[in-house]
């Protein structure tokens, strides 16, 4: 009895501990300012596909919980995919990865092997390789004056930014940007497309092939630290306001 006494005492102690240490308490607090940010992902991938004022096709690579994003898009066609990994009913047009998905399009297999998209939405695996791939892939389908919408593109602190998406009792609380940010960075070192980043969301990247959304970053950060990255924010993504971007494009 005394040594059960004694891990629950031990148990509280711990909570008690993190409830007070500064890095939870600053967890809760960019928590609760990013929830306050506006637009949503959605509302964001609707502007740009009204923006083109025609009937467009959306695909959305990522889609989890449909009702969450791809239920809201508004547009002539919609195509999901989602292996399924974390909603097992799964309800996505092709149950693959992003990576099957593109090979399969390539090969005819599945669409038409000439499609191209007005606005593809990333939001699969956060880890940087493969986003970088589901960028190059998108690019690749994409119509000249089309976008690739990124989600997580911004995270607000190193413990959002962790590779580890299954530990749960870090400051970041279950919420999880992963490496999109790195991927998102290296792209926009490119001169071959214009990119910036809308302050919401998470931060929601936005890259064209066409319209000068900005110029390359010339912050050199070859490691990817996330302390350069966080000491160098607003130009690393060209990170702007909702309003600031709507200028941009209108």
């Amino acid at each position: 009895m005394k040594a059960y006494l004694k891990r629950k005492k031990n148990i509280y102690e711990l909570g008690k501990r993190v409830i007070n240490n500064k890095f939870h308490k600053e967890g809760e607090r960019i928590i609760t300012m990013e929830h306050k940010k506006s637009p949503y992902r959605y509302e964001l991938i609707n502007f740009l596909l009204n923006f083109l004022n025609r009937e467009t096709k959306y695909l959305e690579i990522g889609v989890r919980f449909p009702q969450q994003n791809f239920d809201l898009i508004v547009s002539k066609e919609k195509y999901s995919v989602d292996p399924g990994y974390e909603n097992p009913k799964n309800p996505v047009d092709f149950k693959v990865t992003s990576d099957v998905f593109f090979e399969d399009v390539r090969e005819g297999k599945i669409l038409q092997e000439d499609i191209l998209f007005d606005v593809i939405f990333i939001d699969g695996l956060h880890l940087a390789d493969q986003v970088e791939r589901d960028i190059k892939n998108s690019l690749s389908f994409l119509k000249e004056d089309g976008y690739i919408v990124m989600h997580d593109c911004n995270p607000p602190s190193e413990f959002h930014a962790s590779e580890n998406h299954n530990y749960k009792l870090s400051p970041a609380k279950g919420y999880w940007n992963g490496t999109t940010w790195k991927a998102f960075f290296k792209q926009r070192q490119s001169k071959e497309t214009y990119s910036c980043c809308i302050d919401s969301d998470w931060g929601i990247g936005v890259i064209s092939k066409s319209l000068n959304l900005g110029k390359p970053t010339k912050i050199n950060n070859p490691y990817f630290e996330f302390n350069v990255f966080n000491e160098n924010r607003k130009e690393s993504l060209n990170l702007i306001s909702y309003k600031s971007f709507q200028k941009k494009i209108l």
